[in-house]
């Protein structure tokens, strides 16, 4: 549990983000200060993995979906690892000091990933290590690289495109995640503190809010044990399409050559006059009618927007359909093309 949650007025997130503040007494106000760059979010309940050694980034390189093996010192990336058919099994935030690669996770996921890793070592110089206990990760309203003598930061990419991939929704200058600064800074537990400074503090519902208006896929979150990234359109930051071979790279190949997924993103706004929002996992169905198309995945408040959320639906529903979330109206807009 993070140190920060003595701070007044903070109140603990619950399921994934249990363990750092949901807010700190002002969701809204937390939303609009985060947007202005002022604000810093407490993520330290996010995993924290090191690699090291001479082999460290072509074997993740050959393990994952990215292009790792000539990545420079301070420069950031985000990969996956796939199961052998094509789905989502972690999402790794990267970035390299020059000596030790910095890899963070969702909340959870790194003592599987750690076991994954070292069952992967062969005889090639890479040692993993969990460090979750002895490094915290603070979420910062910033799109700058860290510099030598600072603390690593993991700059967030989206929306890209990064080098040779494809995009399923917009292009990036049209893309609503456009103007959406963000990091991960990672510090030695006993400095959070001081990292955080005297900026004010935002919670995960600020973040996840703003995150989903930036329709930026979560793992964990927005992920089942199917989904494979062209249905969250995570191919424009996360996967290199000719990088070489890599466990799940013949469903990569086989659905961008096809042309589109099974099941698809989108952005729903949410009917906002009922006192009760529906949850994460929620059946979508028509508004006149028949079965289910899909399920929520995430569930926000905007301070502008209002209710909004992150749904996946079959391929085949109409874009125009406005959806049912128990009784709760959901107006859709298309993320990933149908």
């Amino acid at each position: 549990m993070s140190a920060l949650l003595a701070r007044p007025g903070a109140v603990e997130g619950t399921g994934p983000d249990a363990g750092v503040a949901s807010h700190y007494g002002g969701p809204h106000r937390e939303q609009v200060l985060l947007e202005q760059g002022l604000a810093v979010v407490d993520l330290s309940h996010r995993g924290v993995v090191t690699v090291s050694g001479a082999d460290r980034l072509t074997w993740l390189h050959s393990l994952t979906s990215q292009q790792l093996a000539d990545l420079a010192p301070r420069t950031s990336a985000e990969t996956l690892v796939l199961s052998p058919k094509g789905h989502v099994e972690h999402a790794l935030h990267v970035v390299d000091d020059g000596q030790t690669t910095w890899l963070t996770t969702e909340p959870g996921a790194a003592p599987a990933l750690v076991a994954w890793l070292d069952s992967m070592r062969f005889m090639l110089r890479v040692e993993v290590t969990d460090v979750s206990d002895r490094y915290a990760v603070l979420g910062e309203p910033i799109r700058r690289e860290s510099a030598p003598g600072e603390p690593v930061a993991w700059v967030d990419p989206w929306p890209g495109p990064v080098g040779d991939t494809f995009a399923y929704g917009p292009p990036s200058e049209e893309h609503p995640g456009r103007d959406r600064a963000w990091r991960e800074l990672v510090v030695p537990v006993e400095d959070l503190e001081a990292a955080v400074g005297d900026r004010p503090l935002a919670g995960t519902w600020a973040s996840e809010a703003l995150r989903v208006a930036a329709w930026r896929p979560r793992a964990g979150v927005d992920t089942d044990h199917r989904t494979i990234p062209h249905e969250l359109d995570w191919l424009r930051t996360a996967v290199h399409l000719h990088k070489g071979c890599y466990r799940g790279q013949e469903t990569i190949a086989r659905v961008k050559n096809l042309g589109r997924p099974p099941r698809r993103l989108v952005f729903l706004h949410l009917d906002g006059s009922g006192h009760v929002e529906p949850g994460p996992g929620t059946e979508l169905v028509p508004v006149e009618g028949g079965r289910s198309v899909g399920h929520l995945t995430s569930v926000a408040r905007h301070h502008e927007e209002g209710p909004i959320a992150l749904a996946v639906v079959k391929r085949s529903t109409d874009p125009a359909a406005v959806l049912l979330a128990d009784t709760t109206s959901a107006a859709q807009t298309v993320v990933v093309a149908p």
